[in-house]
């Protein structure tokens, strides 16, 4: 045998790094699959003798009720991803409620058009301007040099987007005097979060303040501006299809062909939708480039500032919109709807691999830390566990995720062995002053 050949040949302690390796790669879906496990073992049985962990009405309802956290959660990881934290996405979706429920329920000119027409104006103005100056320097790309009437151009369709945009508000409060459809939400309700989320992303950037701040303030704002919102005196905000609201709207609680539920379906979508603009387009890269080394990134050109703002205002979007889902689901708008959301968001994120310190993680890993939080939760509830042990579980299986993706179980073993190892010498220390005064 050559000697080449007896380098290439697979040896018991490669096969072992490689064994490794793959099990490192992949130990988040074996996380998965063993909760999955444990969920079809622990399960109880229906009165026919079924199991109730694998029935679809019961599979069914873990993606109807995972959608409203991990919407917030996909936003969530956005922000994550560029290194920052936003804790008012509860407050956010908790306004998206009752703004949600007010257009729904009210006729006439109420306090949630009076929110959402300038949210939906500025909303509009910037897709409508930002898609036109797309195509411009698309067009001035294509030519192979500035064309002499670009300055020009850019104010002329910086003139038709205001126009455009005043004709969306003025469209959405014309509509003010008859009850909201399902269409009217889904436009302004998302709006409103996309102008809070931008707000804390100029305050971030134009004040040069660490998130963690900007957006706790912005929680406590959000609070505020429901509970001002839907009154002082109101609490609940309801909402019957067919009876108080329009029937259209029971469309987003529905099961598509009898089998796929609407709000677990939107969810798939969005996480499809932001796993390809993380992975395949340059906004993505950016994102990665700003959450690993921002002074880096700015040195090499990118547009840190307005990627950040874009980044919190998204976060604000996705969660405004899972305000509406959470209407749909519970038939209600409550100011504090959202109350821990911000927790549970930031909890899948983790679970899923995504660093708190930046720059890696993927939308992949938080649809599975979703669906973790989502099983466990479904599990326990199955058991009849008490809530305040759940909580416990929770907290517990955070850590433990966090340590795994962060590699610190090293650090944790090298400790204890220091403290096992201690030298009988080291603790005799004190006696020496003694023999010396002897």
């Amino acid at each position: 045998m050559t000697e080449t050949s007896e380098q290439t040949m697979p040896t018991p302690h490669n096969n072992l790094d490689r064994f490794k390796r793959i099990l490192n790669a992949t130990k988040l879906y074996w996380g998965l699959v063993l909760l999955f496990v444990v969920g079809v073992l622990s399960s109880p049985l229906s009165s026919k003798g079924h199991n109730i962990f694998l029935s679809y009405g019961n599979i069914s309802d873990v993606f109807r009720q995972i959608s409203v956290t991990g919407i917030t959660a996909v936003g969530m990881t956005l922000v994550i991803l560029i290194a920052g934290i936003d804790l008012s996405v509860g407050s956010v979706l908790a306004l998206g409620s009752v703004v949600c429920a007010m257009l729904l329920t009210n006729e006439g000119w109420s306090a949630a058009y009076s929110i959402g027409v300038p949210a939906i104006f500025v909303l509009a103005f910037l897709v409508i301007l930002g898609t036109a100056l797309f195509l411009v320097r698309a067009r001035s790309h294509a030519a192979g040099k500035l064309q002499d009437d670009q300055p020009q151009l850019i104010g002329t369709v910086a003139l038709i987007a205001l126009v455009a945009a005043a004709a969306i508000a003025w469209w959405v409060a014309s509509g003010s005097q008859i009850k909201a459809g399902v269409l009217l939400v889904l436009l302004v309700v998302p709006a409103v979060g996309f102008l809070l989320g931008m707000v804390n992303g100029l305050v971030i950037v134009g004040g040069r303040l660490q998130p963690f701040i900007v957006t706790l303030a912005m929680m406590v704002a959000g609070l505020g501006i429901a509970r001002l919102t839907a009154g002082q005196n109101t609490a609940v905000w309801p909402v019957y299809t067919g009876s108080n609201a329009t029937a259209d709207f029971e469309f987003l609680r529905s099961l598509i062909f009898g089998l796929i539920p609407v709000p677990g379906l939107i969810f798939a979508g969005i996480i499809i939708l932001f796993w390809i603009v993380l992975k395949y387009t340059k906004f993505g890269r950016y994102i990665y480039a700003i959450g690993g080394n921002e002074e880096a990134a700015r040195l090499a050109g990118v547009p840190v500032w307005r990627v950040k703002i874009t980044v919190y205002a998204i976060s604000g979007y996705l969660a405004a919109l899972a305000g509406i889902l959470y209407v749909a689901q519970y038939r209600q708008g409550k100011p504090d709807a959202g109350m821990g959301l911000e927790l549970d968001a930031i909890a899948a994120v983790v679970i899923g691999g995504t660093s708190l310190m930046g720059g890696r993680g993927s939308m992949i890993g938080t649809l599975v830390g979703v669906l973790i939080f989502g099983f466990l939760s479904n599990i326990l509830q199955l058991n009849n566990i008490d809530s305040n042990t759940q909580l416990v579980l929770k907290g517990i299986i955070i850590i433990v995720a966090v340590l795994l993706q962060e590699r610190r179980s090293s650090g944790w073993l090298f400790f204890l062995s220091q403290v096992m190892t201690a030298s009988p010498s080291k603790k005799s220390a004190p006696d020496k002053p003694e023999s010396r005064q002897k």
